[in-house]
């Protein structure tokens, strides 16, 4: 038995005291997971080491003052890259090999700082990766909530969205649920200004977001997307290194472009427990809210950044538990690549697709309920998320079984007429039918409906979404 296994048999007896639950069997899903990487970086790199952002912000907006609300429809002919198959490039592609994982598992140098204070945390800088052959320095926010001595805390990586920055109120957030956590700037910025147009840090390394797509020609090193994944497992590193800190118990989790991150960190850093991207997904260029810059850049370099930074060239290497969160109706990550990104690894997923769920910061992206329960779950061996075991439809009714360790409260069946572009369609809400003896929920299915999914809530309110199925009426009859 391996180390880490050792450990976290050793574990459950100290965590099962977090919850006023027995402990729960980790939560399954309808795929049974594949197996872990034998030879995974990260897995040697583990095993080698001895050693204010205010309330409400909307990335929406900023995306949209950026120039990228001219969504085109879903009909458009721009698919750069087929679900599981490599974009025919004569540019090289290796930006897997970049991540040196043995020095990035490494714990970077620190650097406290009295600039930026915060209630109840700490400002830091930490190493980042060199960018332009110059040094560069992350700026973070880290917190915990005060422990006995000798009590180890789990732990959260924050990834911050775009327009955002290291938000000291979200490491609150997770301080008040009783994790450590750290929220770190992914774009060369310190949290000075205004949403979408922080003060650069003296040391930062290169902007991000759409600008990455104009660092295609440069070294992959100095390009936004390596510099940000390396800057969260550097962060992920540093926070292990802390001693209230249980190493073995960190999550990470990520909102719109730090969704879009979440997805590509998971496949390359396999020393995290669980992962739970919000809206961002991969298959950009199948279709998102990007598909006017791609365009923009021409077919060849259009598909070469896909090769090099699409979420599902990492995601087929993505171990550990998923949850995703969504909405229906995300302007920027359709449910189309949302279902393509869920379907690419096989590990273990949880769906929470929520009807016209808000997309931003703030109470939107930071605080589903789902979130927190699945981080207990996993962290702190708490009654896990109900899970949906199958699902089905004969004709006009229509079906999901489920297990589930909490009380299932009510179903409901989401469905609609449209069709067209995703962030468009009208979306309508019945109530389902729960039979909790055989733990199945059924519903009819309205007429000329196009799309369906049900949502089951526990006692605690929180959604679990099945994979929503296209309705082919020609076949029906």
């Amino acid at each position: 038995m391996s180390r880490k296994s050792l450990a976290r048999l050793g574990l459950a007896f100290f965590v099962a005291f977090a919850c006023h639950t027995t402990r729960a069997d980790e939560p399954q899903v309808l795929e049974a997971p594949t197996l872990l990487k034998p030879d995974s970086v990260a897995r040697r790199a583990f095993a080698a080491r001895d050693t204010d952002g205010n309330g409400s912000l909307n990335e929406t907006a900023f995306i949209q003052a950026a120039g990228e609300d001219d969504r085109p429809s879903d009909k458009r002919d721009f698919r750069l890259l087929e679900p599981g198959k490599p974009v025919q490039s004569n540019l090289p592609v290796n930006a897997w090999d970049k991540f040196d994982m043995p020095a990035l598992a490494a714990t970077p140098e620190a650097f406290p700082t009295t600039d930026f204070t915060a209630e109840g945390v700490r400002a830091i800088f930490y190493e980042g990766s060199p960018w332009h052959r110059k040094p560069t320095r992350i700026f973070a926010y880290y917190g915990a909530p005060k422990t006995p001595e000798g009590t180890k805390l789990p732990a959260m990586v924050l990834i911050h969205g775009g327009g955002g920055t290291a938000f000291h109120r979200w490491v609150r957030l997770w301080n008040q649920r009783g994790y450590a956590a750290i929220a770190m700037d992914l774009c060369g910025c310190v949290p000075e200004g205004k949403y979408g147009d922080w003060k650069r840090a003296d040391r930062g390394g290169p902007p991000g977001w759409d600008a990455s797509f104009g660092q295609i020609d440069e070294p992959i090193e100095d390009q936004w997307p390596f510099h940000a994944v390396a800057a969260v497992v550097r962060g992920h590193s540093l926070i292990q290194s802390f001693p209230e800190v249980d190493p073995e118990r960190i999550g990470v989790t990520g909102i719109s472009w730090g969704g879009y991150l979440t997805c590509i960190v998971a496949g390359i850093d396999d020393r995290f427990r669980f992962a739970a991207p919000v809206y961002g997904c991969g298959y950009l260029g199948d279709n998102s809210a990007w598909l006017p810059a791609l365009d923009k850049m021409g077919k060849e370099k259009a598909a070469h950044w896909l090769d090099l930074w699409d979420p599902s060239r990492y995601l087929v290497h993505a171990t550990q538990p998923m949850l995703w969160v969504n909405g229906t109706n995300d302007f920027a990550y359709p449910m189309d690549s949302w279902k393509k990104s869920y379907k690419t690894p096989k590990n273990r997923r949880t769906l929470c697709l929520r009807v016209r769920m808000p997309h931003g910061h703030g109470a939107a992206g930071e605080n589903p309920e789902e979130i927190h329960v699945f981080a207990d779950a996993f962290l702190k061996a708490c009654v896990p998320l109900p899970t949906i075991t199958n699902q089905g439809r004969n004709k006009r009714s229509v079906w999901v079984t489920y297990e589930s360790k909490s009380s299932i409260k009510r179903g409901e069946l989401n469905f609609t007429h449209d069709t067209g572009k995703w962030q468009d369609r009208k979306w309508e809400t019945v109530g389902a039918t729960i039979d909790s003896k055989v733990k199945k929920v059924t519903a009819p299915l309205p007429d000329g409906a196009t799309v369906y999914y049900f949502n089951l809530f526990d006692d605690r309110e929180c959604a679990v979404s099945s994979v929503h199925e296209e309705v082919d009426h020609a076949v029906d009859k």
